[in-house]
């Protein structure tokens, strides 16, 4: 009885045709009957007499499964499982012996080999075996394929083609090869770590760590001894001794994510680390800081600088660059890119797709003005990918709350025969609306200098009295 390609549960002609058997035996009559075995399977069959001619012929191309006898002179069967191992480790491997034993399959198997088949062959058990052995290793291959398509997805720095993102970026990209400290501001979700990651990989510390920090999410009690570290016996609890996160970032870039959380004291031993480039663990000695730190923050830090709440000299070493995040309102134009990214990313971490949106989908998910920011959008498409019964998502795979507040907020109609200064003051005002009163964020958006807007603005009082003064606050920079 033979095994053919078309038999239930055999692999099909044409996936038999793209596996590689390589067929490893020191007696070439049993070797040239393997050949003839496989090569009528439809397998692409290579023959090597020995291990070390096997081996050569593995690093020369892909090989998918490997037949080899177990006791070959010099070396064995399980050195070459081994040798295989280390260097294709995605290629199975199927051990032949007549001499067959319980520890002998347990070994083996320990090793990294597909199956253990006993001489004499029957041609049904070595056919069935490979053909399992090569679907193994079409999967192995497949998902490593796949596991490398998401982080290369994932890898994607930032998305988007608009104005206020291309600026953002430019400022990031001169700034990453200084010694700089950096100053990134927006709203939460707008991609302020992405920056961060930007900067470093276009810095001369790209090869050091980035090591990143959410001081937001660490208790004040702890904060100073995870960013500084400490020596055993420093406290109650310090059974040993612990690098905090400036000696892990040593050589590479320190984000501080959230940095007007900070407590007074905390403030105060950062800006020494940031003045003088050394600081001391809790408990140790002084140590030198061979870091870049980029910070972040959500707040109007200019406030609470005024407020008392932020130091102002620590805001000015960290202010020496600033940039600031545009909210995703403000360029609805990346949205589509993406929403494309997204689906691309959670269809191939979900096994599903690839997707497709379509216009009324994609409208509504132009129109909604994204308070969560680039952040949302994610969440959003990641539910839409997870809970959509086809590869289309339309409007019914959007969350209905999103849907009913989506509204074309980023446009607005200025009548024909509109003077060209009101027209000016306008677009201004609109835009203020849109970033919260944010004069910088404003005048980056627009392409003109913050004191442009602070003149308009005076002006645009002079003309209505006391209209608008909910917009007239500072900005997070200073005037450009």
């Amino acid at each position: 009885m033979t095994t053919s390609s078309n038999a239930p549960g055999a692999p099909n002609a044409a996936a038999v045709a793209d596996v590689t058997v390589l067929l490893v035996e020191d007696d070439r009559s049993n070797l040239e009957s393997l050949e003839r075995i496989f090569t009528k399977e439809g397998y692409r069959v290579l023959c090597a007499e020995g291990a070390r001619a096997a081996l050569d012929l593995l690093r020369k191309q892909r090989v998918h499964v490997i037949v080899t006898d177990l006791m070959m002179p010099g070396s064995s069967g399980m050195d070459l499982l081994k040798a295989v191992k280390a260097v294709s480790p995605e290629t199975e491997v199927v051990l032949m012996t007549a001499f067959g034993t319980i520890e002998t399959a347990v070994e083996a198997m320990r090793s990294g080999a597909y199956d253990f088949v006993e001489k004499p062959l029957k041609r049904i058990n070595i056919t069935k075996t490979v053909a399992k052995a090569a679907e193994r290793a079409g999967l192995v291959a497949e998902n490593r394929t796949l596991r490398q398509e998401i982080n290369t997805l994932r890898k994607r720095e930032i998305v988007g083609h608009s104005p206020a993102l291309r600026q953002v970026l430019e400022v990031a990209a001169q700034a990453a090869p200084s010694t700089a400290t950096v100053l990134v501001l927006g709203e939460n979700g707008t991609g302020k770590e992405l920056v961060a990651r930007y900067i470093h990989t276009r810095s001369n510390r790209a090869s050091g760590p980035f090591i990143a920090v959410n001081c937001a999410a660490l208790p004040e009690s702890i904060i100073e001894a995870e960013l500084f570290g400490y020596e055993k016996g420093a406290f109650t609890g310090a059974a040993q001794r612990k690098d905090g996160r400036f000696a892990l970032a040593r050589g590479g870039t320190l984000f501080l994510d959230e940095i007007g959380e900070l407590s007074p004291a905390v403030q105060v031993k950062l800006l020494r680390v940031l003045q003088e480039g050394e600081f001391e663990p809790l408990g140790g000695r002084t140590t030198r800081a061979d870091v870049r730190v980029v910070a972040a923050t959500n707040r109007q830090i200019e406030q609470e600088v005024k407020a008392g709440r932020f130091r102002e000299d620590l805001y000015f070493r960290l202010n020496v660059i600033a940039i600031t995040m545009p909210p995703l309102r403000a360029r609805p134009g990346d949205v589509p890119l993406l929403v494309d990214h997204f689906l691309a990313v959670f269809g191939a971490k979900n096994g599903k797709g690839p997707f497709t949106v379509t216009d009324a989908a994609l409208e509504k998910l132009s129109d909604y003005p994204w308070p969560g920011n680039v952040r949302e959008l994610e969440n959003t498409m990641e539910r839409a990918v997870v809970l959509s019964r086809s590869t289309t998502i339309d409007v019914a795979d959007l969350p209905k709350t999103m849907v009913d507040n989506a509204k074309a907020g980023g446009e607005f109609v200025i009548p024909f025969g509109t003077p060209l200064e009101e027209i000016e003051r306008r677009v201004i005002r609109e835009t203020l609306r849109m970033t919260n009163g944010d004069k910088r964020l404003t005048a980056q958006l627009l392409g003109i200098a913050t004191r442009t807007i602070y003149r308009k603005l005076a002006e645009d009082k002079a003309v209505t009295p006391g209209e608008g003064d909910e917009l007239d606050r500072e900005g997070d920079g200073n005037d450009e």
